[in-house]
């Protein structure tokens, strides 16, 4: 059985787009090869390295629900099970920034895809923005999201873990951040700043995007990657 492996990561880097309130990307030198052959006295080989100063929702990430829940889990006690699994993709790239996405969007996206979501299921949205606005000024601040009553209606159908291709679930006018109170209220998970979600749309595939196991981590900066048969 021929097995395909698809990136949905971003890139690491400094100057890298960090939502607002979190702590921007920095990359500093440690030693270079010939400062370690100097230290060592080696003439044969030198080793090299980097810093990094990221923010645990730096880039592709995923959520502790402590983040957004004080009695919540922090990463590295959360289920690794929300962190990988069966997985469905569904298209919502039709709905504008102008609205949220809705609990029918979502019912009439699933049946479209002719997949069920299954109680344990990651559910990742296709909304198109990343194709669309990536390095541009309109990345952190014009995309669609969810609505409460939409993410709500995708935790009671046993969704674990919500994915989107956006810097967030939440609808950028949403100063109730809906689709995190709601993560919180159900104690499950989301990522963000996905990519290659065009790929996946309305298929089943395991999802890949495991934590770094940060101790008391609100989040953490994930590879998420999708294992799917050709």
């Amino acid at each position: 059985m021929p097995l395909k492996l698809i990136d949905l990561s971003q890139e690491i880097f400094q100057g890298m787009s960090v939502f607002p309130m979190h702590q921007p990307t920095f990359i500093m030198t440690n030693m270079t090869h010939e400062e370690n052959m100097q230290t060592t006295g080696s003439k044969a080989l030198g080793f090299s390295a980097r810093n990094l100063l990221i923010s645990e929702h730096g880039g592709t990430h995923c959520d502790a629900v402590w983040e957004y829940k004080p009695s919540g889990a922090t990463i590295e006690n959360m289920p690794l099970e929300y962190f990988w699994g069966s997985a469905i993709c569904i298209d919502l790239s039709h709905i504008p920034p102008t609205r949220y996405i809705e609990p029918k969007d979502l019912e009439q996206a699933v049946a479209k895809s002719g997949l069920k979501i299954e109680k344990g299921d990651i559910l990742l949205m296709y909304t198109g923005h990343h194709d669309r606005h990536y390095g541009t000024d309109k990345w952190q601040t014009t995309y669609t999201g969810l609505s409460y009553a939409a993410a709500k209606w995708l935790a009671e159908a046993g969704v674990v873990n919500i994915g989107v291709d956006a810097p967030a679930i939440d609808h950028p006018d949403d100063i109730n951040f809906s689709g995190h109170l709601v993560c919180g209220e159900y104690d499950i998970t989301n990522t963000e700043n996905l990519l290659n979600l065009h790929l996946l749309v309305n298929k089943r595939f395991l999802y890949f995007g495991l934590p770094l196991k940060i101790r008391g981590g609100s989040g953490s900066p994930i590879r998420a990657v999708a294992l799917l048969e050709e």
